[in-house]
């Protein structure tokens, strides 16, 4: 009886073995099927990486033209730097650079950026999310430039880590601007002269402060806090007022075409 008892366990056993194998060469073929329409979400294509995550310049930043070379020397040379000219000169671009620059080497501890949130011409009414969500459009560019030069994983940990704040304009009240922080008001034609003594009373020691606009942009009514700014502040030791011409233009001729349409004199 031990014998047959054995055996008919013996036989169970196999019987479930085989099973079992049976049930995952089963599994195995099905997965193998359902893998053949799996699709690889991060492709190694370069062209679908950079639409998503621009790679980072292993360049450092250079001049295009004499007039961009003058004003990258005069932010490095002067505690408060006003540049003013019109769109695609790199204004933006290499005040972004520079802080990130002073980032990545330690020299400073902190980028702040911020901007008017002034719409131009349009409404755009109530954006959804938090306050950073809804902010996050105005500062998308200087985002790209950040990205460019740091990488975008780099500028996502200090954006967390307050290394990288972005601010409305009028969030800066009560702030001070403390040492080893670069900070740039961009779109200031946009703001009121109120507005404009408010943040250049925020200037503390040691920092480094860069103002960008277009003066013939602004697009609100009344002065411009940029231009008042101007009028007040020039020959104040400390202070460099860089004027970019049309023939500054670096993002393409075409723009250099289209401003001279709308901004030079028609001679008739």
């Amino acid at each position: 009886m031990a014998k047959k008892t054995h055996a008919r366990r013996s036989a169970n056993h196999q019987s479930y073995d085989d099973s079992s194998f049976s049930n995952s060469r089963h599994k195995s073929r099905r997965n193998q099927r359902s893998d053949d329409n799996i699709v690889e979400i991060k492709s190694r294509s370069q062209q679908v990486e950079t639409a998503y995550s621009p790679p980072r310049s292993p360049q450092p930043l250079r001049a295009k033209t004499k007039s961009q070379q003058q004003y990258i020397n005069a932010i490095n040379s002067h505690m408060l730097t006003f540049g003013i000219g019109p769109a695609g000169t790199g204004k933006s671009y290499c005040a972004g650079a520079l802080a990130a620059e002073a980032l990545e080497s330690g020299r400073i501890e902190r980028i702040i950026l911020t901007r008017p949130a002034v719409e131009s011409g349009e409404n755009l009414g109530f954006l959804p999310g938090d306050l950073d969500q809804k902010f996050s459009v105005y500062i998308d560019a200087f985002r790209d430039i950040l990205n460019e030069r740091l990488g975008a994983g780099t500028v996502d940990y200090c954006l967390r880590h307050g290394r990288i704040v972005a601010a409305p304009l009028a969030f800066m009240r009560g702030k001070t601007f403390n040492s080893k922080t670069f900070v740039i008001l961009d779109e200031a034609q946009n703001t009121t002269p109120a507005q404009m003594k408010m943040f250049l009373t925020r200037i503390g020691e040691d920092c480094k402060v860069v103002i960008n606009g277009d003066i013939q942009q602004s697009d609100i009514r009344g002065p411009n806090g940029l231009a008042d700014a101007v009028d007040r502040l020039q020959g104040l030791p400390g202070v460099y007022l860089h004027e970019f011409e049309r023939e500054d233009i670096v993002r393409s001729g075409l723009v250099r075409d289209i401003i001279d349409r709308y901004e030079v004199p028609d001679e008739n």
